[in-house]
């Protein structure tokens, strides 16, 4: 096996406030991606905390949250940052924003998701559409780890995540 098809390849998914989608998908990554993925999250403009929600949602979902936190994209950009492979941008705010620079130099491309800490409406609503959120970004990410990125050329790959984020 070559070492570039043995690699781990770095995601990092990106949101404005990393408190919730960008956090929900890095959780499902880091399940589904087995050996082949290490998964990352953050936001231009982190919040405090990740959006109980998120929390609640995750934790009914079986993941194991301890040390999950909101995170900027500063801790991915410099010297000692982990080498990224693709960042995913999930919110239409931060595809429009001016990234840092990332080690690596990764594919981009943008899986827009509605935000689920902007829904409206009773407890009960809300958990169901911050599910409904996840569900919608593990359809995607499975469709992910299904391909191989080292068979495909850098071309390939950023079309491959394009059609991804438009399913």
């Amino acid at each position: 096996m070559s070492k570039e098809a043995s690699r781990i390849w770095n995601v990092l998914f990106l949101c404005t406030g990393n408190s919730a989608r960008s956090l929900l998908a890095e959780m499902a990554l880091a399940r589904l991606g087995g050996r082949r993925f290490s998964a990352f999250s953050a936001g231009s403009q982190p919040k405090k905390a990740p959006h109980p929600v998120t929390l609640t949602t995750l934790t009914r979902l079986g993941y194991d949250i301890s040390g999950l936190r909101s995170k900027s994209w500063d801790e991915f950009s410099g010297d000692d940052a982990p080498r990224i492979d693709l960042v995913l941008t999930v919110c239409g705010n931060a595809a429009g924003e001016t990234c840092p620079v990332w080690s690596g130099k990764p594919v981009v491309g943008h899986w827009g998701v509605k935000d689920p800490a902007a829904f409206v409406g009773s407890p009960e609503a809300q958990a169901d559409f911050f599910e409904k959120i996840h569900d919608e970004l593990v359809g995607k990410i499975e469709t992910l780890v299904a391909i191989d990125p080292s068979k495909l050329s850098r071309e390939e790959l950023t079309e491959r995540i394009r059609e991804i984020g438009e399913g």
